[in-house]
């Protein structure tokens, strides 16, 4: 694994709301993560796990503290920043797909070669690739109506894969899929991890999808609680 530093976190903090509304979500949190890591955030309701994966998704600012992203401090990064961060750098999979209903796989795929301008014949071609590369190469015609729930969650995939981003954020990707069904993600994100390098950051309330990750860190009260390496080999960090 790389030991390139692809996130630090100094300190940050995360307040909504004032006066007697104030609640403060993140309270002073640290943590380091590397290029190629695959990253399981655990904690209960209320944790603060959620603001920070939005924190790190630059879908948010921290109220205070300090976010730098390979080198790059985010805090100074104004929004179209941002956006253009997330655009070129970060793919996201979410819990409910998010697939346009009346829109064909590939065709969902291609979404973000769009944006970023790519010809036609070469959004079909990379989109072609992702959706092989993710296992339902012969799906690319269907609509996610026609889909089960594990193949809507690999053309999610394929979409936030197609832009080749070397950062994965995945926000309880197998929220809404049957036991199966979940193994069956968990293992294609491992191998997008271990055969691309790809470094995954991924929320769950689920021990046992986070048992697939490599390090495990769990949020409470808006802190680092414990950071391990999965299945107990060594502690990182510190118990706060």
């Amino acid at each position: 694994m790389s030991e390139e530093s692809l996130i630090e976190l100094h300190g940050l903090t995360k307040t909504y709301g004032k006066g007697d509304a104030e609640f403060k979500a993140l309270n002073g949190v640290d943590l380091q993560i590397n290029t190629g890591e695959f990253v399981a955030v655990m904690g209960p309701s209320g944790s603060g796990k959620s603001t920070l994966m939005n924190l790190l998704g630059c879908l948010d600012t921290p109220t205070s503290g300090s976010y730098v992203f390979k080198g790059i401090s985010v805090g100074g990064l104004s929004k179209d920043q941002r956006s253009l961060l997330r655009r070129h750098a970060l793919g996201f999979i979410f819990q409910g797909f998010n697939l346009l209903a009346r829109t064909s796989a590939i065709e969902n795929v291609e979404l973000p070669l769009l944006y970023r301008g790519y010809s036609q014949k070469e959004r079909k071609r990379l989109a072609r690739e992702a959706l092989v590369s993710v296992g339902i190469g012969d799906k690319e015609r269907n609509t996610p109506a026609e889909l089960s729930g594990g193949q809507q969650q690999r053309v999610a995939i394929a979409r936030a894969i197609v832009t080749n981003p070397g950062t994965l954020f995945a926000d309880e990707p197998t929220g809404n899929l049957d036991s199966r069904t979940t193994v069956e993600i968990m293992e294609l994100l491992c191998r997008l991890n271990d055969d691309r390098g790809i470094s995954i950051i991924m929320v769950t309330h689920e021990d046992e999808v986070a048992s697939h990750a490599k390090r495990i860190v769990r949020v409470r009260d808006g802190l680092i609680e414990s950071d391990v390496i999965a299945h107990g080999h060594s502690v990182r960090g510190t118990i706060h």
